[in-house]
């Protein structure tokens, strides 16, 4: 790998497609050549990660397996991503004219590199704020043997934050629980890092192209840059398309989590309003169905949550509260649950969310859905943060 900083630069605008001003993308290969293995290429896609690119990189390159290439798609970056992302060792690549945030600049990135890969090679796409654990690559490269189309990471919160950020590292630590209880069956092949082959990548943009997929404006592109959570939608085109996914527990990574709770709701909210967005692009389907059933389930909650709190907002007011002990079995029930999900994060937050005290975060993230539905109901877009 070299440290060379390349440019993309926009050559027929009316399709985005984009080319190389040095040519050191990986060539096509001969079938002469001996290659004893696939050719596997990392794309991080940066948008002012300066303080934390250096490590991300890093991590690429004490891999247990190794990629090829690191390619660090430095998108309108006004900081220092791309002098570091070229001092740790990876090809920097500028966006030109990108306005489809992270979705348009990984587009302009496979419209210059796909043509230059063979259908068996493998890339990784990962977020600059996130570290994979040594062990990802070699293990997600085998599951990929095994068939599927895409494989994903299991993560974990990393450091800083205060009180919201704590409260972030439980709640990836039950997503972790609850996937690989599930044997790694997830919902969503999360932004954080997934895998595929070439071949996939290529059978997506060739769908969208056609109409099979949405958005169906004929520009083709493996992302759908007309949507909040692209991520998301990627996976509902990998399932229509006929393809597995799966998060294996081996598959494991540091990401960042949101240090207020301003940039929490603002996360959250996009995410919600993008999975809404999704279900409704792509309809009710074999498919989505599961999805369709998740947000009823969710919106009910919400009522259920309004209706306890107003409930037991007009008791206080009235003095009329008494305990039952059906509702205290119910209590211990939620309890317990707390504190065993948690269990993996050591006895102190066990102890910690015996206390319940994580219904801050419940609630917080209860009322962002609320507000979500709302601004889909109201036919309110909403913007990439």
């Amino acid at each position: 790998m070299n440290g060379r900083t390349t440019v993309l630069a926009e050559v027929v605008p009316k399709k985005r497609t984009v080319a190389l001003r040095e040519g050191d993308a990986p060539r096509r290969r001969d079938a002469s050549e001996a290659i004893p293995r696939p050719v596997t290429v990392a794309i991080l896609p940066a948008h002012n990660e300066e303080e934390i690119i250096s490590t991300a990189v890093q991590a690429l390159m004490d891999q247990t397996a190794q990629p090829d290439r690191v390619i660090v798609a430095s998108d309108n970056s006004t900081d220092s991503t791309v002098e570091r992302g070229r001092a740790a060792g990876a090809t920097v690549l500028e966006t030109v004219g990108n306005g489809d945030k992270k979705a348009g600049a990984l587009n302009q990135v496979f419209d210059q590199l796909l043509p230059t890969l063979d259908d068996d090679d493998v890339v990784l796409v990962q977020d600059a704020d996130s570290k994979l654990d040594a062990h990802f690559l070699e293990a997600a490269t085998a599951y990929l043997d095994r068939g599927y189309g895409a494989v994903g990471g299991i993560f974990r919160g990393g450091p800083g934050g205060g009180f919201v950020g704590h409260l972030q590292r439980n709640e990836y630590a039950r997503y972790a629980r609850d996937v690989d209880r599930l044997d790694g069956k997830c919902l969503v092949i999360t932004g954080t890092a997934a895998l595929f082959r070439v071949r996939t990548l290529r059978e997506i943009s060739a769908a969208r192209l056609s109409g099979k997929l949405p958005p169906g404006n004929g520009r083709g592109g493996v992302y759908d840059t007309t949507v909040l959570t692209e991520d998301n939608e990627l996976t509902f085109a990998l399932l229509h398309l006929g393809h597995r996914v799966i998060s294996p527990s081996r598959c494991t990574l540091v990401t960042e989590v949101m240090e207020s709770w301003s940039a929490l709701w603002r996360q959250r909210l996009r995410w919600k309003r993008g999975a809404v967005q999704n279900c409704m692009q792509y309809g009710l389907t074999g498919v989505t169905w599961r999805y369709w059933g998740r947000q009823i389930v969710t919106f009910l909650g919400c009522l259920v949550s309004v209706a306890y709190i107003g409930s037991l907002v007009w008791a206080l007011s009235a003095g009329a509260i008494y305990i039952h002990a059906f509702w205290l079995w119910v209590t211990l029930i939620f309890v317990v649950e707390r504190v065993v999900t948690v269990r993996h994060r050591g006895w102190r937050q066990m102890v910690l969310a015996a206390t319940m005290y994580e219904l801050v975060i419940d609630y917080f993230l209860q009322v962002c859905h609320i507000k979500a539905y709302f601004d889909v109901l109201l036919g309110k877009t909403g913007t990439w943060n």
